[in-house]
């Protein structure tokens, strides 16, 4: 350790933050933009871009309950699982869908879903295949093309290095209150220490509450020792007993007549007579082991999961529920979810929750580009970058211009890839993660400044072209979505907009320093004659 104690925190903040920075980056990167995932689904799927938000969309509920049984009953009525998703004041679409037979070979059966008008009854164009914003969400904690359970575990130790990182800081920062005013522009180094400490500072509850909330998420993960210890079938011994909603009948061949929904949701309405019901999921429909089962929405409680009710689908008995009368830890587990995922946010709360995670994005992109800026200072003339240095600055190319290109890349192909490619939604993420390979392989040949200035430009071409092409490829744009109110496919185009005119800000202000620079530099020749004179 160091010779004193502050000396010893600055060690260890800029070590546990530099060994994981770029891995932070594409998490709170994607986990920002996940904040709007259900808008970027919708913008994702112009098929449904013309339906519109009922205005009693509660009341209604009954009504296309009912509809929908009568459909899946018709269409699917010996499937082993049906889903209804009922229209959200978010996503306007009803939805449903039953199981197909499983084949040899699949992990999961294939899910065969219809998408309805929910103010007409009538069924929509087939939407194009898509994750949409569900992939930067699964993205920030799964990590794509990595083992879940593997990728989990990467993650649950990166956030811990954050929350070392931000207790750290606090620690080392001796003018905490001032750094949120100072800021030297043209200063080399300093500026990006200044902008690293306005970034960290401004937005340090948020920062201290999504990486705390986002370990206890995970928090089984890391610590499944109490649960292995006291039940004797471990976590899933654990979780069957706290949720027993989950508890899952056995297929059974013998076929039962299902009870009427109409008895199911008389009794919902009974306990809640405003009852706002999210999703309805049926097991083994029509036999003898059916169950249904029913979740209503949060409402404004600072909680994850709404009231959720198992019925047993031949009598129509209440079995069992959840979300009533939870423990104390259960609700705090819950909340803490809650308050992590920002899906209780109404608009305005979820804009501030996506500007605080851009604050964060902020404040280690500045973090990461200060230490390899500081260290360039420090070599004299005739000395060259070592392996470490050159290392992290070809990391902050790929990690700070790649990311924010493939998404653009991953928006564009929404648009122009065929409709009928198959494993469509495959071939998009491909697209994000290709195009972050090219901006690495072109970032390895060299870390001279022009390559950021290109990649800035780059972004901000891609940037530009989302709502372009979205306007070429659809029936809205940008401006129309304004004039009828489209206010999720508005944001989504504005965000790119005014993204491309920051990169484009930042290229023109990457060519003047160098400018500056060059201009501020003698030449060989002029400190030859000096020399000699």
């Amino acid at each position: 350790m160091k010779e004193s104690f502050f000396r010893s925190m600055t060690w260890l903040h800029t070590w546990v933050g530099l060994l994981v920075c770029w891995l932070l980056f594409l998490i709170f990167f994607a986990g920002t933009i996940s904040f709007f995932k259900d808008e970027i689904t919708i913008w994702a799927k112009p098929e449904t871009h013309n339906v519109q938000h009922q205005a009693q969309r509660v009341q209604s509920q009954a009504e296309q309950i009912n509809y929908v049984f009568a459909q899946l009953q018709q269409k699917a009525p010996n499937s082993l699982s049906w889903r209804i998703n009922l229209p959200e004041p978010r996503n306007p679409v009803l939805s449903y869908g039953f199981a197909e037979p499983k084949q040899p070979g699949q992990r999961r059966a294939p899910f065969n879903y219809s998408h309805l008008d929910p103010n007409t009854l009538e069924q929509l164009p087939e939407p194009r295949e898509t994750k949409g914003g569900n992939f930067f969400y699964r993205l920030h904690f799964d990590l794509h093309y990595i083992d879940v359970f593997t990728a989990r575990i990467i993650v649950c130790l990166a956030s811990l290095f954050m929350l070392v990182a931000l207790i750290t800081g606090i620690v080392i920062h001796k003018r905490i209150f001032k750094d949120m005013f100072s800021f030297r522009a043209n200063k080399g180094s300093r500026s990006w220490l200044d902008a690293h400490n306005v970034s960290s500072v401004l937005a340090l509850p948020f920062h201290i509450m999504i990486t705390y909330t986002g370990i206890i998420t995970l928090i089984f993960m890391l610590f499944p020792y109490p649960a292995e210890t006291v039940y004797e079938n471990g976590l899933r011994q654990m979780f069957d007993e706290a949720l027993p909603i989950n508890k899952r009948a056995k297929p059974s061949e013998e076929q039962r007549p299902m009870v009427a929904i109409k008895d199911v949701l008389d009794q919902i309405y009974t306990k809640s007579p405003n009852a706002d019901i999210s999703y309805v999921f049926v097991r083994n429909a029509n036999t003898a082991t059916s169950q249904i089962v029913v979740y209503l929405a949060t409402g404004k409680e600072v909680v994850d999961n709404g009231p959720r009710y198992l019925f047993n689908g031949v009598t129509g008995e209440l079995e069992a529920s959840s979300g009533e009368d939870w423990s104390a830890s259960a609700q705090f587990y819950d909340s803490m979810t809650a308050l992590h995922s920002g899906r209780l946010a109404e608009p305005l709360l979820r804009w501030l929750y996506f500007f605080c995670g851009v604050a964060g994005c902020a404040m280690i992109a500045t973090g990461c580009i200060m230490w390899a800026k500081r260290l360039r200072e420090r070599l004299k003339a005739e000395q060259k970058p070592s392996f470490g240095l050159k290392l992290v600055e070809n990391l902050n190319l790929i990690t700070l211009m790649g990311l924010p290109l493939a998404t653009s890349a991953f928006f564009i192909a929404n648009r122009l890839l065929p409709l009928e490619l198959a494993g469509r939604a495959d071939k998009e993420i491909l697209v994000f993660f290709l195009t972050w390979l090219a901006v690495a392989l072109s970032a390895v040949s060299s870390i001279e400044k022009r390559h950021w200035r290109y990649n800035a430009w780059l972004n901000a071409i891609a940037c530009f072209l989302v709502p372009v092409v979205n306007a070429l490829t659809t029936d809205g744009n940008w401006i129309t979505y304004l004039l009828t109110n489209q206010w999720a496919l508005f944001g989504v185009d504005s965000a790119f907009i005014c993204a491309g005119v920051l990169f484009l800000l930042q290229s023109k202000k990457i060519a003047s320093h160098k400018a500056v620079i060059n201009k501020a530099k003698p030449s060989k020749n002029r400190v030859l004659k000096e020399q000699q004179g």
